[in-house]
């Protein structure tokens, strides 16, 4: 064992003779020839079962409620996350240990599956889901944060012991023992071992699925960039991202946020990085004033608002959110409206949703937007030519914010892309026929995948001769404070988080011919 408490790297799990004599040479065997598995080389443990852990430490313990959750009921971990934290009362340095087990083990969980393997006696999809999200959570302590390794163990699998059972957690201290024979590195040398495919070097590595390591390369070709990020931009989805925050124009500042650590946002304006802790106890956080919103959101929002229009409109323009739920851009775009004199419309089918955007809209004055509940494809049929600005937020695989979403990337799959692609076709189509003549529509998404990006667009605007693109990039860099985002290519736009530490929104703004 080495001096981290980890066991040295071995090419074999056989033991030779060696590993059957003590540290002072004397046969480690009984009477009966068995041999003894107590001694020096161990390392784990000096304590007697009674006197190991059999509770479950509470930021352990979040972690874990937070995998299960996400494994048996679908859920996102961004929002199970926080109510956890909250129920066990953790303070602020437990509360960042769990974010950070939970998110990690969740991130990595292909590769620490992979390993796994490597360690169980059964497929893993034989084990119980409790006892594999308790592995994943001991994985990610022993080889990616900076636990010693007989501490991970004892706490998993006294966690396991607590609240999963004693037979169990003698496998998860098994299984577990057997991971800590390696590093991470040294795992990853063992499972690429003649390994010569560059994309499952890459998936396994990063934690990605393959067919995300694909689609991501081929999207930065698609949008103007060298296919080497790759590697970058995989490892920007597995950085924690900064909390981003935007004081509505005209009705909040960040004066509370700058006094509790935050810095100046240095892409648009009205925008903070957050020091992290609860966000929820700043005041102007609960009025809705100052909002979370990644600066990439922020940009497309401002970028729509910022674009000169043909023409005036009589009695001050209309502005449409299509897809309006949660409500985040429509509650910027509100604000901006309700400065320049303009009116929101928030569009959203869901009803709980479109309960969460007018909650999301209540900190902007009410004569400034309107919430309906409806299909946004019907919005052009019943309004046609109404309005002067559409945003279609259109639902998207999402690939384009896995840093902020750690479980997406597998739960996803291509059939996903595939099955969104007529909605967000329906979806555009719908805004062109909303927009009045000289208007403008923005289209965006989360995700710089070719079929959700510039191929929706191209299909719709081959379709249409009253419509023509104007350049989202220059639009970008207009209401950037930097001025030169480098975000624009053929007159769509796309931004990344390795480039510019933002979610991988995708912009086209296609204006109706006059």
């Amino acid at each position: 064992m080495n001096e981290s408490g980890r066991r040295g790297p071995s090419s074999s799990g056989n033991r030779d003779e060696r590993g059957n004599r003590d540290a002072a040479g004397n046969s480690r065997r009984n009477a009966q020839g068995r041999e003894r598995n107590r001694g020096p080389q161990r390392g784990f443990s000096n304590n007697a079962p009674s006197q190991r852990t059999r509770r479950a430490d509470p930021a352990r313990l979040v972690a874990f409620e937070v995998l299960r959750a996400v494994a048996s009921e679908d859920a996102y971990a961004n929002l199970v996350l926080p109510a956890r934290i909250r129920e066990h009362r953790l303070d602020r340095r437990d509360a960042g240990f769990a974010t950070e087990l939970s998110y990690g083990a969740l991130r990595g969980q292909g590769t620490y599956d992979a390993i796994l393997a490597r360690c169980v006696d059964r497929p893993l999809d034989q084990l119980d889901p409790a006892v594999l999200d308790a592995l994943r959570i001991g994985v990610h302590q022993i080889l990616s944060m900076r636990v010693p390794a007989h501490a991970a163990l004892d706490q998993t699998v006294g966690l396991a012991r607590a609240v999963i059972g004693a037979g169990p957690s003698a496998l998860i201290n098994a299984v577990l023992r057997k991971v800590t024979a390696h590093t991470f590195d040294e795992w990853l040398g063992i499972l690429l071992h003649d390994e010569t495919d560059e994309t499952k070097i890459a998936a396994l590595r990063h934690a990605h699925p393959e067919w995300i390591v694909r689609a991501l390369r081929q999207s930065l070709v698609n949008h103007g960039r060298p296919k080497a990020e790759i590697d970058s931009l995989l490892e920007a989805d597995n950085a924690a991202p900064v909390v981003n925050l935007v004081a509505l124009p005209g009705l909040g500042d960040l004066e509370e946020a700058f006094e509790n650590g935050a810095t100046p946002g240095e892409l648009v304006e009205d925008s903070a990085l957050s020091a992290g802790g609860d966000l929820g106890r700043f005041e102007s956080v609960r009025r809705g004033t100052t909002r979370v919103q990644d600066v990439g959101s922020q940009l497309v929002a401002r970028a729509l608002a910022g674009i000169s229009l043909e023409g005036a409109t009589q009695g001050g323009e209309r502005w449409l959110d299509l897809c309006a739920g949660p409500g985040g851009k429509a509650a910027l775009l509100a604000a901006l409206a309700y400065r320049e004199g303009a009116t929101l419309l928030a569009n959203e089918p869901a009803p709980h949703r479109a309960k969460l955007v007018q909650q999301a809209l209540s900190a902007v004055p009410e004569e400034a937007w309107a919430v309906r509940t409806g299909d946004g494809r019907q919005v052009g049929v019943e309004q046609p030519e109404s309005f002067d600005r559409v945003l279609v937020d259109v639902p998207c695989s999402g690939l384009g914010a896995l840093r902020r979403r750690p479980e997406s990337r597998w739960r996803r799959t291509p059939k996903d892309i595939a099955d969104l692609g007529p909605l967000q076709r329906e979806l555009l189509n719908s805004a062109v026929d909303a927009v009045k003549p000289g208007g403008v529509v923005a289209y965006v998404t989360c995700s710089p995948h070719p079929a959700e990006t510039t191929t929706v667009v191209g299909d719709v605007l081959a379709k249409r001769a009253d419509l023509e693109l104007l350049d989202a990039g220059r639009a970008l860099d207009h209401v950037s404070l930097t001025g030169n985002l480098g975000a624009g290519h053929e007159l769509m736009a796309q931004l990344w988080p390795h480039v510019h530490q933002t979610d991988a929104m995708f912009m086209a703004i296609i204006r109706k011919k006059s």
